[in-house]
């Protein structure tokens, strides 16, 4: 049984954003971590890689909201592109990317809030943190700091990728921060084309093992409440060179409330 969501006052969330960013702040600062900054000529071995299309057929979606939304993609990856995390470095997306203003250029894009979405000056980047999330699935990379919306908004529409599969973001506390615990070096590499955002991670070492993301127990359920919810279970299992399986391990377990009904399958409707 899930609970029914809380709305919280505009003043409380407005303070909980104070408390947290400031938090966030002194963790960067004074937290002891060795954050990943360095940037190099692309690495030689390519580990995973993926592409997402840049405009989606959104039901009220206004259009230029998506277009903005490339605008502010643009402006993050180059922030982001080439970026090489060194063993026992850790990639902070926000922490490389900045906060998202007017004045480097940030556009007005869509801003998912307590399952709405609105305009928001650099709306739109949590693109980029699903695509980045998705592929460090796919490497021996670890996940230490991830989050989802609480709330599912659109019904899939050509999904490709299990539900809960992406990472949000907001900044500057809702990260995504990756480590490497391997003994090699891997590097992000970023491209936008005229219709896609295109991501792959490499490495200087070719890959020796192969992962196959799935999900298990995806259901869609009726609350109490009177509203529906979404859950699943994502694992992935890993195979060596000779596609012999090594393990089949937990990932995340994912809960989200339903705004629309769970029998619609097209966005436009």
């Amino acid at each position: 049984m899930t609970p029914k969501p809380i709305s919280r006052s505009l003043f409380r969330l407005k303070l909980g954003r104070i408390y947290f960013s400031f938090k966030r702040w002194i963790y960067w600062i004074f937290g002891g971590v060795k954050f990943s900054r360095k940037r190099e000529e692309e690495l030689p071995f390519e580990h995973f890689s993926h592409q997402t299309p840049l405009i989606r057929n959104l039901k009220d979606v206004d259009m230029y909201l998506q277009y903005n939304k490339i605008t502010n993609l643009k402006i993050a990856a180059l922030k982001l592109n080439k970026v090489v995390i060194y063993p026992g470095e850790v990639f902070s997306y926000w922490k490389l990317i900045g906060m998202p203003t007017k004045r480097k250029g940030y556009l007005k894009g869509m801003v998912l809030q307590n399952g709405k979405f609105s305009a928001g000056v650099g709306g739109g980047l949590c693109q980029l943190s699903n695509l980045i999330y998705w592929m460090t699935l796919h490497t021996p990379l670890t996940v230490t700091e991830r989050h989802r919306h609480g709330y599912d908004v659109f019904p899939d529409a050509d999904r490709t990728q299990p539900f809960g599969s992406g990472a949000t973001c907001f900044y500057n506390y809702g990260d995504l921060m990756i480590k490497n615990n391997t003994a090699q070096a891997f590097q992000l590499v970023l491209e936008i084309t005229e219709t896609h955002l295109k991501g792959a991670w490499k490495s200087n070492l070719p890959s020796e093992y192969i992962y196959e993301v799935y999900e298990k127990e995806h259901i869609f359920k009726p609350e109490f409440w009177g509203g529906y919810t979404r859950h699943n279970i994502i694992y992935r299992k890993i195979f060596n060179s000779d596609y012999i399986m090594l393990d089949d391990e937990f990932v995340i377990e994912n809960y989200a409330v339903m705004m629309y009904s769970p029998f619609l399958t097209d966005t436009t409707l």
